[in-house]
């Protein structure tokens, strides 16, 4: 018999009895379901975490300052203790400094584009008689600035003249403006913010009003939200008393430049022309390239793993096709026998049963598919994410399917095969 009219067969059969058909591909649809909406939820969340990094700057470097530790030490029985970090607090000494800067900058000018410094000049209350806007003080240099990207929607950006002078003037979001101006952003350029900091007020002129980016995950409202506001770097240094250098800054690398090589290149640069005689103190360098790649791995692990442990309902759905196709060869003996007299052949029923097994399995698969990616599609509207559905999931779905089919229908198709038709034509 042809495979054509065996699928025919099996199509058959399975309108012929469609509650039992299926309750049989019940346990193949919930597997295949469960694994294609976990997959391609992971896809989407993957794949939004990865954009958001990336738009952190994939090229960027951190180049922070970070506590030495003593070597492990091993004890006469064998046991390994780390060593207990030295120094508590850091002191002028420790500090990356701007001479340190400039002489990088020079050693490394084919590699580093442009270094971001930035610093915190504090949280708090930005206020204009009852109205307040939540804001982050943080004092930043051109490089930064440019880096970040900003839409400006009234007035101007921070010039060189006001990063030389250290001027007290600022950057504030529209959210800022809206909650202190009423919106009319051209009223808050030029007019005075007052800020409280620390039981202390700081008072800041507006040079400009640009558009906050709330792509970002928050759960405050959108009064509450808080927002940053940008000042020139020397101005937040000077707020804060601060001469000493950097504990962290960040550089963007050059295009076609191997960030990881580089953090090692500049750790070793660092350590051994400054930090060497620091006991306390060293430089590490980590890229977000890196952090990018270790977060995609991470996420695509866990993702297979709750879809390894998803699956095990497939093949609980595959003992109860194993268990359907033995009634049915119970319930047709006499087909089977009638069959097997006229001639056909061992290998022809058990192509037969097999055929349909498959067809059983590979239609819950197709259900279990679509029902799927109705499911991941709900899941990440709801999460928030743009829907990514996983193509491989979908190709091992559809493989497997048939996988389980040939599998647990083998046994079903061999048994039917090796009936003896004259045994076979007496049963009632």
């Amino acid at each position: 018999m042809l495979i054509g009219e065996n699928i025919l067969l099996a199509l058959s059969g399975l309108l012929a009895n469609k509650m039992r058909a299926l309750l049989t591909m019940l346990g193949i649809i919930i597997g295949i379901s469960s694994v294609i909406a976990i997959m391609s939820v992971g896809n989407s969340i993957s794949s939004s975490v990865t954009s958001s990094m990336e738009d952190m700057g994939v090229n960027n470097i951190t180049l922070g300052v970070s506590r030495k530790s003593t070597d492990d030490t091993v004890t006469s029985d064998g046991r390994v203790f780390a060593g207990i970090s030295r120094g508590s607090e850091m002191e002028d000494g420790d500090y990356i400094t701007d001479e340190m800067l400039e002489e990088m900058e020079t050693a490394f000018a084919d590699s580093v584009g442009s270094i971001l410094l930035s610093e915190s000049a504090g949280s708090g209350t930005a206020e204009d008689g009852n109205l307040t806007a939540n804001v982050n003080i943080t004092g930043v240099n051109a490089a930064y600035l440019e880096n970040e990207g900003l839409t400006l929607l009234a007035g101007r950006t921070l010039t060189g003249r006001d990063q030389e002078e250290g001027k007290r003037i600022v950057l504030i979001s529209d959210r800022a403006a809206d909650n202190l101006f009423g919106g009319d952003y051209n009223a808050a350029i030029g007019s005075e913010l007052h800020i409280y900091v620390s039981n202390r007020y700081y008072t800041y002129a507006i040079a400009g009003v640009y558009e906050y980016d709330d792509s970002g995950f928050s759960t405050e409202s959108e009064e509450d939200v808080t927002t940053t506001v940008y000042l020139p770097l020397a101005a937040a240094r000077e707020q804060n008393h601060s001469s000493a250098g950097y504990s962290q800054l960040t550089l963007v690398t050059a295009s076609g430049v191997d960030s990881a090589s580089l953090c090692t290149e500049l750790e070793n640069w660092f350590n051994s022309k400054y930090y060497r005689s620091n006991d306390s103190f060293e430089v590490t360098a980590g890229s977000m390239e890196s952090m990018v790649s270790s977060m995609t791995e991470m996420l695509s692990t866990v993702s297979i793993a709750i879809s390894v442990i998803a699956g095990i309902s497939l093949l609980v759905g595959g003992i109860g096709v194993m268990n359907i196709m033995l009634v049915s060869i119970t319930e047709r003996t006499r087909e089977i026998g009638t069959r097997k007299a006229l001639g056909a052949t061992n290998g022809s029923i058990r192509l037969q049963f097999i055929t349909e097994s498959i067809v059983i399995c590979l239609t819950g698969g197709f259900i279990g598919i679509l029902l799927g990616l109705g499911l991941a599609a709900a899941a990440t509207k709801l999460l928030g994410y743009a829907a990514s559905p996983s193509v491989s999931g979908i190709i091992f779905s559809v493989a497997f399917s048939i996988l389980i089919g040939v599998f647990f229908g083998y046994y079903p198709a061999n048994k039917a095969a090796k009936m003896n038709p004259i045994e076979a034509l007496r049963y009632e």
